[in-house]
């Protein structure tokens, strides 16, 4: 058929010129889309466990369709649930994301929407739309669940014995939609079950299935903002009744294209393709040694000294801590051995931790009780835990460690910070906390020591900021997850160790040359913790993406280690006011105090997004995000929000949000450079 049929025309004309392909690879279903001279060519096909060889057969059907041959491509953009797995040699390609591609499909096929939903075998997304190029605002994805997907309601059908192309018709057949309450996948279908048995028919099962569906769906979209023009695409977008469900739940009509809204994403990417082909845009990657630092020497002694503690090797007395709040002032005082306790566990350590906790706990606590289940040898050798609570997970987790497996101590931080009577309390807390390590150890600790450790820990953390510092550079020398990597030997090793090291990492690192090419997008990590371990996110932003995080504002970063202690008052005083002078955890109150600082930090730094990381179930950090979110949103920083669990379960959707994310951030520089 012509573009012009079924392109709106005042776009049409752009995509004129040699061939170009578009592959978008589904869970269910794959599309192609190829643009020649006017001419515009689609074709589908079920998906092939291989997406290769999916991606290839489909091409190949099409091109025999169009009458062109591989080489007459000129240029070809995979995109889909497959895309990773596509390659396309001999010939320019590159890999969007689908939420671009769909965005940008759309677009050409009506201007005037502003919001998509994409609902497709395995996910669904909501997406917010620039009606004057198409690129993708703001977005958000259900990756959480199979509720709402294509894959749900193929089960669905099968119980209702219909085909999956007769459960969207046969929904309409009623205005009695059945009352389908549950959220779950699992729970749903055994609504459905029970509702065959109570006599319900299937149009009015049909019905409450799309019903439900949709209360997700409008769900999803009210987090983008629902506004009129609302298109429907993904594999799911010729259902007619989830689309009937669709708009009477949001109140606006579904828009209507000239071409099957399938083909929405693999449209997005031929245009995709042919503006790289048109532009001669070639990918190129960024070279892995850029911005490395050899951290051998750090890593190296943290893992001597644990090997140490375990073998007993050291002649001293060794404690576990789990919060930032602990003094480590007062340990070094003490002449202990302490080691935070911030391991990120396996699967395995998880689920024996979760023996322990409620499954609503989160992975990290779950971590820290499976490692002392388990055995950890470096858990094992320690002799007591301390904590200062802020979380009430960790208050748990402390306890349970002196019900079932040692000496524990817990101690009281208060949340409102600036009263003269929490530091009262506070500085009564830390000296009891000395006075058990006096205990533990059977030696006094004299104020001197604690004001000696003072000074010197005040030289590790301004030795340490100074390296978060050169972050600030248009090119930082040093990635993300190198600078936590480092960070992390604060909390294991004494200070006495960690001064020689940091100064000679600055020193590397302050001579570093800037590099020839342009700078990466600079994003924030903030939010709940990150443990020892948890790299996966830092790894595909900054392996694989090409992004920086130049400062991080959670607890195990740059936040919790840039703060001084008044070295000229009494050394319990100062602890008491230093600690609470950090940037404060979420727990403590007022919050807008908490918020505006993580907002200022990532002004400081010039950050072109956030990205806002959290574990499930965190109570500190999952509960008050939107507060976080309408605060960036006020300074125009974009920020994207991230769940997550120590299982690798949810590794393909979040490396596609993370990658639609960054189209987004570089999208709007690009806006930004040419306005």
């Amino acid at each position: 058929m012509k573009i012009s049929e079924v392109i709106d025309p005042k776009l049409a004309e752009r995509l004129t010129g040699p061939a170009v392909a578009g592959v978008d690879v589904g869970s269910r279903q794959a599309k192609a889309v190829i643009l020649k001279d006017g001419e515009i060519y689609t074709l589908q096909a079920p998906t092939d466990i291989n997406m290769q060889k999916t991606a290839d057969s489909l091409l190949a059907e099409l091109l025999a369709v169009s009458g062109l041959k591989y080489e007459d491509l000129r240029y070809i953009v995979g995109t889909g649930y497959g895309r990773v797995a596509m390659s396309f040699p001999d010939v320019g390609h590159q890999i969007v994301t689908e939420i671009s591609c769909h965005a940008l499909g759309v677009h050409y096929l009506d201007p005037e929407v502003r919001t998509i939903i994409d609902i497709g075998g395995q996910d669904s997304k909501s997406i917010k739309v620039d009606p004057e190029s198409g690129r993708v605002v703001s977005f958000v994805m259900n990756d959480k669940c199979a509720a709402g997907t294509g894959r749900f309601l193929e089960k669905v059908a099968q119980l209702l014995d219909l085909d999956l192309n007769e459960l969207g018709p046969i929904a309409l057949q009623t205005q009695v939609p059945a009352e389908i309450s549950s959220q779950c996948v699992v729970f749903a279908e055994s609504e459905v079950v029970s509702l065959r048995a109570k006599g319900a028919t299937p149009p009015d099962i049909a019905a409450g299935i799309h019903l439900a569906t949709a209360r997700r769906v409008k769900n999803l979209l009210s987090r983008v903002g629902i506004e009129p023009n609302l298109a429907f695409s993904g594999g799911v977008a010729n259902n007619v009744g989830m689309a009937k469900a669709i708009e009477d739940l949001v109140g606006y009509p579904v828009s209507k294209f000239k071409l099957d809204a399938v083909y929405a994403g693999a449209l997005g990417a031929a245009i995709h393709a042919r503006q790289f082909q048109a532009d001669s845009v070639v990918k190129v990657a960024r070279s892995a040694d850029q911005g490395n630092v050899n951290l051998s020497e750090i890593t190296t002694e943290v893992n001597r000294h644990q090997d140490s503690i375990v073998l007993g090797a050291t002649g001293r007395h060794s404690v576990g801590y789990i919060c930032s709040y602990t003094p480590l002032e007062l340990m070094s005082a003490a002449g202990v051995n302490y080691v935070r306790l911030f391991k990120m566990g396996s699967t395995e350590i998880v689920a024996s931790g979760e023996q322990i906790t409620q499954s609503v706990f989160c992975d990290f606590t779950k971590s820290i009780l499976g490692a002392f289940k388990e055995g950890v040898p470096l858990n094992k050798s320690l002799e007591k835990i301390y904590t200062f609570y802020t979380c009430d997970c960790i208050k748990k987790v402390g306890e349970a460690i002196g019900d079932f497996f040692g000496p524990s101590e817990i101690y009281n931080l208060p949340r409102i910070r600036h009263k003269e009577s929490s530091r009262n309390y506070y500085r009564t807390e830390i000296v009891n906390f000395k006075e058990d390590l006096e205990k533990l150890t059977g030696r006094p600790i004299s104020e001197e020591e604690v004001a000696d450790k003072i000074k010197l820990y005040n030289l590790v953390r301004k030795s340490l900021k100074k390296i978060s510092d050169l972050r600030r550079k248009d090119y930082p020398p040093l990635k993300g997850h190198d600078f936590l990597d480092a960070v992390q030997a604060f909390f294991y090793l004494p200070p006495e160790r960690l001064l020689p090291l940091y100064d000679d990492l600055y020193h590397r690192l302050s001579n570093v040359a800037s590099f020839d090419q342009k700078p990466p997008l600079r994003l924030m990590m903030a939010g709940g913790i990150v443990a020892d371990g948890d790299r996966r996110l830092l790894e595909i932003v900054e392996d694989n993406l090409g992004a920086r995080v130049v400062i991080e504002d959670h607890c195990t970063g740059a936040r919790n280690v840039s703060f001084q202690l008044d070295e000229t008052i009494d050394p319990y005083t100062a602890l008491a006011h230093g600690y609470l002078d950090q940037s404060p955890c979420t727990r403590m109150k007022p919050l807008e105090e908490r918020i505006k600082i993580s907002g200022q930090l990532a002004q400081d730094f010039r950050v072109d997004g956030i990205l806002y990381v959290y574990l499930k179930f965190c109570p500190c950090y999952g509960q008050v995000k939107h507060e976080f979110f309408q605060h960036f949103q006020a300074l125009d920083i974009p920020v994207l929000e991230v769940a997550l669990d120590y299982s690798r379960s949810d590794q393909g959707q979040l490396k596609t949000r993370l990658e639609a994310f960054i189209e987004v951030l570089n999208e709007r520089d690009r806006s930004r450079k040419t306005a």
